[in-house]
């Protein structure tokens, strides 16, 4: 991948494929799918007995249970960042009830379509879907109470510009809780630059300690790592992107891919007492 533009294409052509085919056939190694002709459950986890859960809005593609972390209470005005079908949207909705509201934002017409369809069938009038871009949310300003995400900023070619707009967007107090995957340490370049392994989720991937780095260095505060587990990749999935060579050396480097999930706080502003 050459640059920041051609990535976000690749990408999005990938995904608005997805909902061409059925669920067994996703080929975005970032969920439940089949990568190489078999059927796999890599780094989804299973939504089924959560309260909200829409099978026709799951596409399998998440890396973990980012509602479930989220503590969103009931009113508050949620963000998904990169909504898809509409799955964790339509979660956080039975938790914040009729007088809350939940955006969601894609950069994929398709999907906005999609989970726009799903939720007239839902018939829920305070979920919306819009069209956009986490590196430049079309969202105001301390709007959010909550923002969740589910295995999509590792596929942002501009972390530190993702997590300064969920800071901008969030209200002072509030807080997000993120899936994602990271790196236990540094990805050989040949992950990093195989154009199928970003929408597998892989190439796009970062370091841990990176990745809590940009969160801190943004301003966010009691920043913490709610749940991670090490994902296994089967082999014919990388080598289908990179040779038998590379994946050796790979596996000789001991780094693990990491499903985690991150809760961080936007600090409420200090307000000076004025006494001396």
């Amino acid at each position: 991948m050459k640059d920041n533009k051609e990535i976000k294409d690749f990408v999005k052509e990938k995904y608005a494929s997805i909902l061409n085919q059925p669920q067994s056939d996703n080929k975005s190694c970032c969920g439940g799918g089949s990568c190489s002709g078999v059927d796999y459950t890599i780094f989804s986890e299973d939504y089924s007995s959560l309260k909200g859960y829409n099978p026709e809005a799951d596409l399998g593609l998440g890396c973990g249970l980012p509602t479930e972390f989220a503590l969103i209470k009931e009113g508050d005005v949620v963000i998904d960042l990169g909504s898809g079908a509409g799955n964790d949207a339509f979660v956080a909705r039975a938790i914040t009830g009729e007088n809350g509201k939940v955006i969601g934002i894609d950069f994929t017409e398709e999907m906005v379509k999609k989970s726009t369809e799903n939720a007239a069938k839902l018939g829920l009038n305070n979920v919306n879907f819009i069209l956009g871009d986490i590196e430049n949310i079309p969202l105001n300003t301390d709007l959010a109470d909550v923002i969740v995400s589910n295995c999509v900023l590792n596929l942002v070619p501009d972390k530190n510009k993702a997590f300064r707009e969920i800071f901008r967007v969030l209200k002072p107090g509030g807080h997000f809780s993120v899936s994602d995957i990271v790196a236990s340490g540094e990805l050989p370049e040949s992950l990093r630059s195989a154009a199928e392994l970003y929408a597998g989720c892989v190439a796009g991937v970062i370091k841990k300690e990176e990745y809590l780095e940009i969160i801190e260095n943004t301003g966010f505060e009691n920043i913490r790592v709610q749940k991670e587990r090490i994902i296994s990749i089967p082999d014919d999935i990388f080598l289908n992107s990179i040779s038998e060579n590379d994946l050796i050396n790979f596996k000789k480097s001991g780094v693990n891919l990491i499903s985690i999930n991150v809760y961080a706080e936007k600090p409420e502003p200090y307000l000076d007492s004025g006494c001396c």
